[in-house]
């Protein structure tokens, strides 16, 4: 018997929606301020404005930079800010935190402003598997952006998804 082999998933109006898809391009830096505190613990605010204001900051053009603190120093909130307005010419976007805390807001910020009519009445499947460096919430944060707009939410691959949602 030689029946003729039909994609079903190829043939189905399934919509895949992949974060690597709106992924920002640029390299991501860590900026650890503890290297301008003394011992690692303590900061002296002018040798911390001079280390800054010495600084080269061009070296971070066009890169994203999350400003952390490797040790347990009480830094002041202003330390951060000043740091954040001597690279503000250069950079594409600084925050504070980690670098996965740095993607969880690139994708916060871009999926707050997606237009996700598109997927209106539709079935979508969140693709799961990743490359590129997806933080769980923009997962999170996509799925509930859909949530209004899509027929059904799917997560993983056509051919093996598992079902999240079911307009009814």
């Amino acid at each position: 018997m030689s029946e003729e082999i039909i994609n079903r998933v190829a043939n189905s109006k399934l919509v895949t929606f992949n974060l690597e898809d709106i992924y920002p391009k640029g390299e991501r830096v860590a900026f650890d301020i503890s290297q301008w505190l003394l011992e690692g613990i303590v900061l002296r605010e002018s040798d911390f404005r001079e280390q800054a204001k010495q600084h080269d900051w061009s070296q971070y053009q066009d890169k994203y930079v999350a400003l952390f603190c490797s040790t347990d120093a009480i830094v002041p909130g202003w330390a951060y800010l000043l740091l954040s307005l001597h690279l503000a010419p250069f950079v594409k976007k600084v925050t504070v935190g980690s670098l996965e805390e740095l993607e969880s807001t690139l994708f916060a910020e871009l999926l707050q402003n997606l237009d996700v009519s598109e997927y209106t009445d539709k079935p979508v499947i969140i693709k799961g598997c990743a490359h590129k460096p997806i933080p769980q919430n923009a997962y999170v944060l996509l799925a509930q952006k859909l949530q209004p707009v899509a027929k059904s939410i799917m997560y993983g691959e056509a051919c093996s998804s598992v079902p999240l949602y079911k307009k009814r």
